[in-house]
């Protein structure tokens, strides 16, 4: 099938409707301009990772809803289908790496000392994580794209490889935000300890405020990432992938509510980064 017709409708198609033009064309602008804010904050406050993290992770889900729009034009253009399902499925992990930055500079400003590992090696080791998941998703997207219709091999060849990375990527945020109760637990316990420097910052609302944008990001993007196995874990074609409300609200929704958060509560309204570096 590559149009409409009477032998392929709408209904026999993946994803069995036509994307909403204007659902996805709302989420288009927010993620273009929080894109366009993001590179601008990064630049203004030279947090250069998070800048790049963010801003690919951005503009990836603007262009991957742009796919969708073209999917409404006709469900069985390939070009559509191929950028929303390599896009859409991948942009999530470069904005959990913008995520990940932040830790760094968290166990910095309250104490290192109270860390169970070195600040720099969340860096490490969690961007290294995400990139293995990236690998498998986009691997995966690219197989599923190649593939055409009759060809179930490879489409469920890729099907498992992008399961695959985006259950990586849920190991990897649950152990995320385990380390980061762990830490939270532990600067509870020695609150008087804490690092002198940092106490006026700590104090500060504006501090507060990034803190709870970073756990609302983290959650959200947490339970984009659940939904998109349980999607995908189906097959092509099942009940909850045919269910766009489902979609919008636990994907795009949930990817707006990170991406808008981390753009109102910047970690450069917070963080020194000439003192400490950017990375």
């Amino acid at each position: 099938c590559l149009q409409i017709s009477k032998y392929c409708t709408v209904e026999n198609s993946i994803y069995g409707y036509k994307p909403s033009i204007g659902w996805n064309s709302f989420f288009l602008a927010v993620f273009l301009v929080s894109s366009l804010i993001h590179a601008f904050q990064g630049w203004k406050y030279k947090t250069w990772s998070f800048l790049v993290a963010m801003v690919i992770g951005g503009l990836s889900e603007a262009v991957g809803q742009g796919g969708r729009i073209m999917l409404h034009k006709n469900v069985y253009d390939d070009a559509g289908f191929k950028l929303q399902i390599v896009l859409l499925t991948l942009a999530p992990a470069f904005l959990c790496a913008g995520i990940y930055l932040t830790l760094k500079h968290l166990v910095i400003s309250f104490g290192a000392s109270f860390s169970r590992l070195p600040p720099k090696w969340y860096t490490w080791i969690f961007i290294s994580c995400d990139i293995f998941s990236i690998v498998l998703q986009g691997a995966g997207g690219g197989l599923a794209s190649a593939a055409d219709d009759n060809d179930t091999t490879l489409l469920n060849a890729g099907n498992n490889l992008m399961i695959a990375g985006l259950a990586w990527q849920v190991f990897t945020l649950v152990l995320f935000g385990a380390l980061s109760a762990e830490y939270v637990y532990q600067i509870r316990r020695h609150v008087h300890e804490l690092n002198p420097q940092t106490h006026d910052m700590r104090q500060s609302k504006r501090f507060k405020f990034f803190v709870g944008a970073v756990a609302l990001a983290y959650i959200a993007i947490l339970m984009r990432c659940v939904y998109r196995v349980a999607e995908m874990a189906g097959g092509w074609g099942n009940e909850i992938m045919q269910d766009e409300a489902m979609m919008l609200g636990l994907d795009s929704f949930m990817i707006a509510i990170a991406m808008v958060a981390l753009n109102l509560f910047h970690p450069g309204l917070c963080f020194d980064f000439r003192r400490y570096g950017s990375n």
